[in-house]
């Protein structure tokens, strides 16, 4: 009520004033004339009656915008406002000279122009003035968001999706940030609004396995909006990012990993790390084992870890949907994951 209230009284003020800017250039400013009265009246009339509707919508859409946007980017523009303001400081005394009302009007409306373009200007090369300033203050800035919020890990689509990574962040392993890029929250948002059944459960699973790294982990989550400079694809992006910030990039995509490897960035890769977790098993060992199905042949059974890995067991088709006995004869590592073959203990 207050701020509806306080809206008014300023549109009024405000379009008063105006009332009387106009009434001056139309009737010399006398202020017994009545129309000059009638322009300032009018004017704060109706700025009484339009301003909570007209500041209201633009106050809200002001609002939402300043809280989307990056601190990096919003520093920027103060930085291209500063600028443009002091060129059209410097600007504004020969064009004061112009005669009439455009030595008044044209000082304003060259600042104006000026802060706009020099807000616009840093914002959209932001990413190509920073590697002006050089190495040293890019190593330097690196530097201190380390020592700020802790080594910085950024996370791929394929990771988040996946989902184990915030199994790992439970455990307490894992140290430093968990950096999400804003463009890959817009890839998994993009992916959850498909129209595709497969793809939009995926891309909701991501969505959910985010909100469990920030309510469910003890490792710092932080959502981070930076230009990358003319990468078009999503990968790209994320390389680029990791070798800005010196970062690793956890992912269970193979061809990220490789692309990333060679231009000498840092992966955790949670495929890697689920089969080097895998318990070890020797040939000779025993174990208890449900057999699932049929194998691919004659007379083979096929059960599975707890863990997964597959277990061959020869002559273990007659032990079909029954638990058996079974000792480890030879252990096979492939392209897939790792196969274990078996025969029932006592044959």
């Amino acid at each position: 009520m207050f701020s509806r209230t306080f809206l008014r009284i300023v549109g009024a003020v405000v379009l008063g004033y105006v009332g009387w800017q106009l009434g001056r250039l139309t009737d010399g400013g006398d202020i017994t004339n009545p129309w000059l009265l009638a322009y300032v009246g009018g004017g704060a009339i109706i700025g009484l009656v339009v301003a909570p509707w007209l500041v209201s919508p633009v106050a809200s859409r002001v609002q939402r915008a300043i809280v989307r946007t990056s601190i990096h980017h919003f520093v920027s523009g103060l930085i291209g406002l500063a600028v443009g303001l002091g060129l059209g400081a410097l600007l504004a005394p020969p064009l004061s000279l112009l005669p009439g009302m455009w030595g008044r009007l044209a000082p304003m409306a060259v600042s104006l122009f000026l802060a706009y373009m020099g807000a616009s200007v840093v914002v959209a090369r932001e990413g190509d003035i920073l590697q002006l300033l050089g190495g040293s203050f890019a190593s330097m800035t690196a530097s201190a968001r380390r020592s700020a919020r802790g080594n910085p890990i950024l996370l791929d689509t394929s990771a988040i999706i996946d989902g184990r990574i915030a199994d790992v962040c439970q455990t307490g392993f894992l140290q430093g940030t968990l950096v999400i890029p804003k463009f890959i929250l817009d890839e998994l948002q993009f992916i959850a609004d498909s129209t595709d059944s497969l793809r939009r459960n995926r891309g909701r699973r991501g969505l959910e396995v985010l909100n469990r790294l920030q309510k469910e982990t003890t490792v710092p989550v932080q959502v981070m909006d930076v230009p990358v400079g003319d990468a078009e694809d999503v990968d790209s992006k994320l390389v680029r990012l990791a070798k800005r910030l010196r970062s690793p990039i956890v992912t269970g995509d193979y061809n990220l990993n490789r692309v990333a490897e060679l231009q000498g960035v840092k992966v955790l890769n949670v495929n890697q790390l689920a089969n080097a977790l895998k318990p070890v098993v020797l040939p000779g060992e025993e174990m208890a084992l449900r057999i699932l199905q049929e194998g691919k042949e004659m007379g083979q059974g096929v059960g599975f870890m707890d863990d997964g890995t597959m277990v061959v067991v020869e002559g273990g088709r007659r032990y079909l949907n029954r638990d058996v006995s079974v000792v480890v004869s030879r252990v096979l590592q492939t392209a897939a994951g790792r196969i274990i073959f078996a025969h029932p203990k006592g044959e």
